[in-house]
């Protein structure tokens, strides 16, 4: 995988965290990941990022995290700029088997798939 990418991971659950961030180091090398708790805390640092950005940002979003979960996030997430979000991709990660979360991922024309936890490296090279 390419390391020309920027990294976002929205995840309350500190050792998918730690999981997540050790598969995408192993993966990507030296890429910049960042991680946040909440969609709440992901909105605040893209606001305080997104102008600053020179690659390609990749968003781990995850579902249900306190203060705002993942809908939430991409509720606001498409009040951005398109300028933003012509260089953003967005992947649910998730071990959700729930249908409605399914269905509403599926419809949401932001997100480009929804990924299970724990990451699939492989699985996810193939979709960037």
């Amino acid at each position: 995988m390419k390391s020309d990418y920027v990294f976002l991971l929205i995840d309350d659950n500190s050792i998918d965290q730690l999981v997540t961030s050790q598969l995408l180091k192993k993966a990507v090398g030296t890429a910049e990941i960042n991680i946040v708790n909440n969609g709440l805390e992901g909105l605040n640092w893209l606001n305080t990022n997104y102008n600053k950005l020179e690659k390609t940002l990749i968003i781990l979003l995850d579902i249900n995290m306190p203060i705002m979960n993942g809908f939430e996030f991409l509720a606001q997430y498409n009040s951005f700029p398109e300028s933003l979000k012509n260089k953003t991709q967005v992947f649910m990660l998730s071990s959700t088997l729930n249908n409605n979360d399914i269905e509403q991922i599926r419809c949401n024309h932001s997100v480009k798939t929804l990924l299970s936890k724990p990451l699939s490296v492989k699985n996810f090279e193939e979709f960037i």
